[in-house]
């Protein structure tokens, strides 16, 4: 089948591989000629594991290829994809791009195939697709939902860092749409992923699908901070030994004949600096918004909210504690990515973090295997000493601060030049017992003197 995916962000890019490495052929639509050029010249214009090997395999074979020219692309297409973003504006989630896309391929549809689906992959709220996305299509092209004119939302489950094998190996396809042909042309897409499971459904709830996913697991991830905020005010109780205790629940960690199943999920129920990146902050508040215009306030994803926009703090005061104030004082922050294996820094913990430190008029170096770039370019503004190397980073620090889990922070030890220097883990990865002067979240400080002894 030939598919046209409108914008090439992390969903768009990803997806545009993924369905062309299954045999389809795949023509990327961006405005920005930069990235078009990027990707024709096989260079991913993201970090993304696997994504480069994908993109030249598929590039080179002539299945997959860029253009800043819909008009070009959509000639003789079956599916046209949107993929483009879909950002919060502090109400609600602001759909000029989607918009655009709408019309964009409305005013081309005469160069599509007889039977042509518009497909939404992007995150939008329930009846965007249908009265949005459909209206705009049928006011602006001469043809009619459900006679020469396909629509469906096929949302993504795509986590940056594993995208790629995400896509590769889905463990649901949800498929939304308004009419059998919809449906069938877009399970034809994932035809090689035959052992997923396969929602199909309407539109509306597919795209409530989405956002559902995202807001259960950013609530995880606040339940387990919650907990450990608690623990800490509490003398000879430790999170992690805690959170531990509960995912052993059968009902959580089932145990087989052949042992126990530890999902990916207990990922989440992790002690932490918070959750962000450019999907779970944005659309928990926009569910959140979506409820209280529908007057259903959604009050634990508000909590859910409030409860990560201050564990950022949570981390500062574990500082403040260890040097007693932070004035004057060289923090070193490892790690800048919201997460290990990208170089996304969109609502990453490390800038409150970092801010918070700022603020207080404390010195900021910081490294980061691979998002340096990102947090200059995203936020040039920030006074902050950048370090390529770890050891230059952690020279003469008062404090070490771990802000993101990437396995290269495991033998951090090694590059604390005194075992004296506080040492602050934001993500518990770190064993506690092996720094005198280890701290974190959801361990009393005191407690931990204790068990050194």
């Amino acid at each position: 089948m030939k598919v046209v995916i409108i914008g090439t962000g992390y969903v768009g890019l990803v997806s545009g591989v993924g369905l062309a490495d299954i045999g389809h052929e795949v023509v990327c639509v961006d405005v920005d000629p930069k990235k078009v050029e990027l990707i024709n010249s096989a260079i991913s214009p993201i970090h993304e594991a696997g994504l480069d090997e994908l993109l030249r395999k598929n590039v080179s074979s002539g299945a997959l290829s860029a253009t800043t020219d819909l008009k070009k692309a959509i000639i003789g297409a079956e599916v046209s994809m949107i993929a483009v973003g879909t950002p919060f504006d502090g109400d609600k989630i602001d759909l000029q791009f989607i918009r655009q896309a709408a019309k964009d391929i409305a005013m081309v549809l005469p160069l599509a195939a007889r039977y042509h689906v518009v497909c939404v992959k992007s995150t939008v709220v329930p009846g965007t697709t249908e009265n949005v996305v459909g209206k705009i299509l049928e006011e602006n092209s001469s043809r009619k939902l459900g006679v020469d004119l396909g629509l469906s939302m096929n949302p993504e489950f795509l986590a940056e860092g594993t995208a790629v094998a995400d896509f590769m190996n889905p463990d649901r396809i949800v498929i939304g749409a308004i009419d059998m042909p919809s449906s069938n042309i877009i399970k034809k897409l994932y035809e090689p992923f035959s052992f997923a499971d396969f929602v199909f459904t309407s539109l509306a709830t597919a795209e409530m699908c989405k956002y559902a996913a995202n807001a259960f697991l950013a609530t995880v991830i606040s339940y387990a901070n919650e907990i450990a905020n608690l623990c800490t005010e509490i003398e000879g109780v430790d999170a992690v030994d805690v959170l531990n205790a509960v995912y052993k629940d059968r009902r959580l960690s089932p145990i087989t004949p052949q042992g126990r199943i530890t999902p990916g999920l207990l990922s989440f129920l992790f002690p932490g600096t918070g959750f962000g990146g450019s999907c779970f902050p944005k659309d928990v508040k926009a569910l959140a918004s979506y409820g209280t215009a529908l007057n259903r306030p959604m009050r634990i994803l508000e909590a859910v909210l409030d409860t990560n926009r201050l564990q950022p703090m949570v981390t500062v005061e574990l500082i403040r504690q260890a040097l007693g104030s932070l004035q004057g004082k060289r923090v070193a922050v490892l790690g800048l990515a919201f997460k290990p294996g990208t170089d996304d820094v969109r609502e990453t913990p490390a800038l409150s973090i970092i801010q918070l430190l700022l603020d207080n008029h404390a010195t900021v170096v910081a490294h980061d295997p691979i998002a340096i770039d990102s947090m200059k370019s995203n936020y040039p503004e920030l006074q902050v000493q950048y370090r390529s190397d770890i050891h230059d980073a952690v020279a003469d620090a008062d404090a070490v601060v771990f802000a993101t889990r990437w396995p290269e922070y495991s033998a951090c030890y090694q590059y604390v030049s005194s075992r004296s220097v506080p040492v602050i883990d934001g993500r518990r990865f770190l064993d506690k017992q092996a720094n005198p002067n280890y701290r974190g979240i959801g361990l009393r400080a005191k407690e931990l003197r204790k068990t050194n002894v």
